[in-house]
Order: structure tokens, then C-alpha cells, then sequence
């Protein structure tokens, strides 16, 4: 996010996600002499844009969004200084990151999903698309973006258990939480349990496993998907985790959700060098092309001409297929490596089971 004052955004730009001006860098006098007496080769990794600077932008980006919803608003409020849901952000985090050299699953990736919900759900209403909790009659446009920011806020909280099975340690985890956070905002309970169901929902479908059957549980995962900055993966290659998920991650400098041309929701990627692809093509797209979000989503994504040797200049998603316009001139559509899924259809295959309708 820009290091500016935060402004009211524009109707059109809902959301941007910038970390610029970083560097990727063995920062002099930051090593740690080891036993042997050798400098210790764990990276530095240093960004204009911190931790703290990132939370205010979300939560200033958040409460812009839910300033005519006073139910989703309470809840928002009652949820960013819960001490059982801050201390689940921080645990999770611990063991992702520390235990498992992965990217930012904590405090900083829950305001930043929450953020970008927000303004996903913002351009389906405005573009007169309803989500579930109201075509179903549940409940209205506060009701949905209550549903949404809990649940894109408390989705990740399983991974302090274990990133194994961490959709459903999730919903446990995020159980009392919710109850806590909704009881005194729903008097009635029929109307509480029917709401949290989606929040529930869209936990355990946010890494599509299994892929998500509501527009809120889309929302959620897209949003998700959407945190693929370098500002992410800085943390993760500073602990020394060097793998194909944090180059990637520091190859893309921008995301911008806003307005689109032939969709409610245009989904915009700028990757400094090529690399970020890989987080487009395994992070993102699958979230959209898995979700109900599909018919309401593009996705593009360009590289900075000022960035390393390009190999593609542009990329955007048309069905199950990206269309790359590459430096050369030449278009190339190839089909989106949608790995889970493929996962998924190998495991029915040997068991002989039948994907017919019954």
C-alpha cells in the first residue's frame, strides 16, 4: 500500500495492494556469526512498506467499506481487538512461518484478506449481484458483510494446529469467537445460526478443499488469493525459506481490485519480473475459477517495463485458460495448472469411482 496519508478511495479503485520500493538484499552487519566462526547466510529482506503501515491501510480500507453497515461494523470492531482472536492470528503465524518456512498467515494476511473482501463484496452489490445470505432470504447487505469479514478474517486460524487439516481446525477454533462476537448483534438465534453457517462456510472452503458452494465462501477465497505481494513473502525468505512460492511472491509488487470492464470485479496483478506468474497461476486463478466468483471475476496481470528480462508482457485469464501476449509479440493460451484439483481427480480415478450425475 502507498506510504501516503489514506485517502477516501475513488468508486471505480476499491482496493490496492502496493509494496514498492523494496529490496531483496544480504543487508551488511545484519549477520549472525555461527559457532564455526562463519557469517550465518540467512537473508535480509528489507521494504519501505511495514507490518504496521500495512494493518492501518486495511483497516482504514475495511471501515471505509462498512461505514453504512453498523452490524458488520460492530463486528469488525468487537473482532480486530478480540484478545482470543489476536492471540489465534499470532499462533498461526508461528507455525506457518516459523515451523514451516511459508509465507504470512497471521495478523497482517487476516487484515489484508479482510480488506480485500470488502471491496469484492462493495463492487458485486454495487454491479447488483446478490450474495447468498441475502437470495436465500437469510439476511441483507450488512448480514453479508458481517458474514465476510469474519470469515475472511478468522480463515486461516486452524494453521496454529496444524496447516494439515487447518479449514476445519479453523471452524472449531473460530466457533466461540463468533458466537461471542454475534450473540449481542443477533438477539434472535435462528437468524445467528443461519448467518454463521456462511462464515463457517467460507472457512472451510477458503482453500477449496472443498471448493466453496456460496458467493460468500467465493469472496473469501478470491480475496484470499489475492495477497501475493512481495510484502507477503518477505518474512518467509528472510527465515531462509527460498523456494518457488517466495521468489514468486517477490516478483509481484501490486494488486489492485476495482471496477471492471465486462465484470463486477477486475482483479489487477503487477509483477515486477515474470517470476510472479507462478502466484497467479497457482495461488489466485484457481480461486477464481473454482468459486461462484467465476462469473463475476477478471483477472489480469502485467509486468513493469522497468523490471528484469520479460519473457510475457500481459496475462489474463479467459475460462480455464491464461492468454499471455509474450515479448515477442506472440499470443499463447495455455490451460491453468489447477494442481488440487488435479490431485483430487487422480484419487476418483483409483478408487473407480463415478463423477456421472445420479
Amino acid at each position: 500500500m502507498d506510504d501516503s496519508t489514506p485517502q477516501r478511495r475513488s468508486t471505480d479503485q476499491k482496493f490496492k495492494l502496493s509494496v514498492q520500493g523494496g529490496t531483496v538484499q544480504d543487508v551488511e552487519g545484519r549477520h549472525v556469526e555461527l559457532a564455526s566462526g562463519e557469517a550465518d547466510p540467512r537473508r535480509s529482506v528489507q521494504f519501505t512498506t511495514p507490518r504496521a503501515k500495512l494493518i492501518e491501510e486495511a483497516n482504514f480500507a475495511i471501515r471505509d467499506d462498512l461505514a453504512a453497515f453498523p452490524r458488520a461494523l460492530a463486528a469488525y470492531d468487537a473482532l480486530r481487538s478480540d484478545p482470543e482472536a489476536l492471540a489465534c492470528w499470532d499462533m498461526a503465524n508461528y507455525v506457518t512461518m516459523r515451523k514451516l518456512g511459508y509465507n504470512d498467515h497471521g495478523r497482517v494476511h487476516a487484515f489484508i484478506t479482510g480488506a480485500a473482501g470488502m471491496a469484492i463484496t462493495q463492487l458485486l452489490l454495487d454491479a447488483g449481484v446478490k450474495p447468498d445470505i441475502m437470495d436465500s432470504g437469510v439476511g441483507d447487505a450488512d448480514d453479508v458483510h458481517l458474514a465476510v469479514i469474519l470469515g475472511t478474517m478468522l480463515h486461516d486460524i486452524g494453521n496454529q494446529i496444524h496447516r494439515v487439516g487447518h479449514e476445519a481446525h479453523g471452524v472449531m477454533l473460530a466457533l466461540p469467537i463468533i458466537d461471542r462476537i454475534m450473540t449481542p448483534l443477533y438477539p434472535d438465534p435462528f437468524k445467528r445460526t443461519k448467518v454463521r453457517s456462511f462464515i463457517l462456510g467460507a472457512i472451510d472452503c477458503h482453500d477449496l478443499n472443498p471448493p466453496p458452494l456460496t458467493l460468500e465462501a467465493g469472496i473469501t477465497a478470491v480475496a484470499d488469493g489475492t495477497d501475493i505481494t512481495k510484502g507477503r513473502g518477505r518474512k518467509a525468505f528472510s527465515l531462509g525459506s527460498v523456494d518457488i512460492h517466495s521468489i514468486s511472491a517477490l516478483a509481484v509488487d501490486e494488486v489492485v481490485i476495482e471496477k471492471g470492464r465486462t465484470m463486477p470485479v477486475l482483479i489487477n496483478v503487477t509483477m515486477n519480473n515474470s517470476g510472479g506468474i507462478f502466484q497467479v497461476e497457482e495461488i489466485l486463478a484457481p480461486k477464481v475459477i473454482r468459486t461462484p466468483m467465476r462469473r463475476f471475476v477478471e483477472l489480469r496481470a502485467a509486468t513493469r517495463p522497468q523490471g528484469d528480462e520479460q519473457i510475457l508482457s500481459r496475462v489474463r485469464l479467459d475460462g480455464d485458460h491464461f492468454v499471455m501476449d509474450l515479448e515477442g509479440g506472440e499470443q499463447v493460451a495455455v490451460e491453468v495448472k489447477d494442481t488440487q484439483k488435479k490431485a483430487q481427480q487422480a484419487i476418483v480415478e483409483q478408487l473407480g469411482i463415478s463423477t456421472e450425475s445420479r
